[in-house]
């Protein structure tokens, strides 16, 4: 019989209204320990939870694991879109990363832009990656 998973860690930071939160989890399957391959996915939910409409334009990551490899990435939207977000509306997706260690964190912003012209970066906040913390067995 399996055994039932604990939650996955949660992390958020509101920012201008803004709610982001991510869910990361490690990927055993798709990992490969004995070449410094290891899979992360990740959860990002965004919630506008200000009195204000915003639209996601751009994203900015940094990208850090524990042999000291460090990245950016940046793009316009996130999965090709660039949502809307009403008062109250969420967005989600999926995406991922692959790290050299078991170990690593990910962190960065969104920028917004409001229906007056005014931008902000929405913070997203630090996330650990962590190969060793899994939690579910199957």
């Amino acid at each position: 019989m399996p055994v039932p998973s604990a939650p996955q860690p949660l992390f958020y930071r509101i920012t201008e209204g803004m709610r982001v939160t991510a869910r990361p989890r490690f990927v055993p399957e798709q990992s490969r320990p004995a070449v410094r391959h290891f899979v992360f996915t990740y959860r990002i939910r965004l919630e506008n939870t200000g009195e204000r409409p915003a639209r996601l334009l751009a994203r900015h990551w940094y990208i850090h694991d524990e042999v000291g490899e460090e990245s950016e990435v940046e793009g316009e939207g996130v999965v090709g879109e660039q949502p809307l977000l009403p008062p109250g509306g969420t967005y989600e997706y999926d995406s991922f990363c692959v790290l050299k260690s078991s170990k690593g964190w990910m962190e960065g912003h969104y920028r917004f832009v409001r229906p007056d012209g005014t931008s902000f970066d929405a913070q997203i906040p630090r996330f650990l990656l962590d190969a060793d913390a899994r939690t579910s067995k199957s």
